[in-house]
């Protein structure tokens, strides 16, 4: 079982950054293989997809309407998964979760596609 652990969120004001980190507890060689997500949930809405990036050469995506505000990175050496979040809005607050795919050939906003799920971690924007 892969154990997955968010950390880093806060409560920030409107335009400060933060950046959350995505701890795994598989092996590296097993890590580096897996696509790795970021989804997040605000109160009383369905989850959204936010990020995700391959193991192969690094490959992004991203939601359209986070695109050049939000970088997803990964760091396979310790097994961790970065989302770096600029100028952050009050309508970014949610539940950040890190999730990870098995299947290494594909990579997409799809969550039934993710095997494993962090916690989560808590981001509050204030106006």
């Amino acid at each position: 079982q892969v154990q997955l652990v968010e950390s880093g969120g806060g409560l920030v004001q409107a335009g400060d950054s933060l950046r959350l980190s995505c701890a795994s507890s598989t092996t590296s060689s097993a890590f580096r293989l897996y696509t790795m997500g970021w989804f997040r949930q605000a109160p009383g809405k369905e989850r959204e997809f936010v990020a995700a990036i391959s193991w192969h050469l690094g490959r992004t995506y991203y939601a359209d309407s986070l695109k050049g505000r939000f970088t997803i990175s990964r760091d396979n050496a310790k097994n961790t998964v970065y989302l770096q979040m600029n100028s952050l809005k009050p309508e970014d607050t949610a539940v950040y979760y890190c999730a990870a795919d098995r299947i290494t050939s594909r990579i997409g906003n799809n969550g039934n596609w993710y095997d494993y799920w962090g916690q989560g971690t808590q981001v509050t924007v204030s106006s």
